[in-house]
């Protein structure tokens, strides 16, 4: 039977404040406002890429709701399943990134407490939301935001793969939202549901305490739960503006590895939603070519690679942009600096 949406996500969408080019955040005096989240941030560049996408969220029903809902549209991602909530009280939770510039780090502020996302309920939808999507994401950030959103996010899980839908879903462990130990018992609630599993090398071993290759340890989630497809990114930071990006990605059932040479040297403009864009492109990948594990993991090699060039947190681009890009990776004669 086909499905309304190739791909719904359940997630925190946030604002996002950040002083303009290196300044800090204790002296600037402006803020430049996006929208982002984890979740947002991989279906957009899907739904960029040819895929029929939707975010599952809840909103206050104020003006930065509104500014959110209108990001998503612009995105090119349905807000058919954004519900709002009314309450005097509602928030939308915020963040302020400063960029940095060796040898100074990156540095992140949140203000995400009692947000209007962790009211969301599974009673806030029909039963027929769990037939819409042929895949359902989602990570570990909303898994870690409140026991109740914790609990919904789970209920959903179960009900999505009870309808038979596949189901995706990023570790993306953040220390500031849970320790290891909590994010481990949490998340192996729900991997016998996980069907497409990412979980970066330095998280496997610390927070489920892996040993091993990361080959061996790509393996044994597939050992020890019915996953089908794991993959890791492999970033390499050499400085803040200087990044080495690529991946490997596991299949269970043809118990293969699959890699290609990383993107070398990025010139990082951003890099925050970067990780979230490699889930973009391998879904998208494996959603539009069943089965073609090498190609997804071009499509998020590639996709990552570009994201960390484009300011705030959400993708820009399209199809024929990361072909090209894909093209020229795998290019060994002369490469035009530009395209026209």
């Amino acid at each position: 039977m086909k499905k309304e949406f190739d791909l719904l996500a359940l997630g925190e969408l946030m604002l996002r404040l950040s002083p303009p080019d290196n300044e800090r955040i204790t002296r600037g005096e402006t803020l430049g406002k996006q929208a982002g989240g984890a979740e947002l941030n991989a279906i957009t560049g899907a739904a960029m890429l040819g895929l029929r996408c939707g975010i599952i969220s809840k909103l206050p029903a104020n003006d930065l709701g509104t500014y959110i809902k209108n990001r998503v549209r612009l995105c090119g991602v349905s807000d058919d399943y954004l519900v709002y909530d009314q309450d005097k009280d509602a928030r939308l939770g915020v963040y302020y990134y400063e960029s940095g510039a060796y040898p100074r780090k990156p540095r992140i502020v949140y203000d995400r407490k009692n947000t209007s996302v962790n009211k969301l309920t599974t009673a806030d939808y029909d039963e027929s939301l769990y037939e819409a999507a042929r895949c359902f994401h989602t990570s570990g950030i909303t898994l870690a935001l409140s026991p109740q959103l914790r609990e919904t996010a789970i209920e959903m899980i179960r009900r999505f793969k009870e309808k038979g839908a596949i189901i995706s879903f990023d570790v993306n462990f953040r220390g500031n939202l849970w320790t290891g130990a909590e994010a481990k018992e949490c998340i192996e609630r729900i991997l016998p549901y996980v069907d497409i599993f990412f979980c970066s090398e330095d998280t496997a071993r610390l927070t489920f305490l892996k040993e091993g290759s990361i080959r061996e340890i790509m393996k044994s989630f597939t050992q020890d739960y019915p996953i089908s497809i794991v993959a890791s990114t492999q970033r390499v930071v050499h400085s803040p503006k200087r990044h080495t990006f690529g991946s490997i990605i596991y299949s269970a059932k043809d118990d293969i590895y699959f890699e290609e040479p990383p993107y070398a040297d990025i010139e990082v403009v951003d890099r925050i939603g970067s990780g979230d864009a490699y889930i973009s492109g391998v879904l998208y990948g494996l959603l539009s070519k069943e089965g073609d594990y090498q190609r997804a993991l071009e499509y998020g090699n590639a996709t990552s690679s570009l994201k960390n060039t484009i300011p705030g947190d959400l993708l820009s681009t399209d199809l024929k942009e990361i072909d090209g890009i894909i093209r020229e990776h795998k290019s060994t004669g002369r490469v035009t600096e530009m395209d026209r």
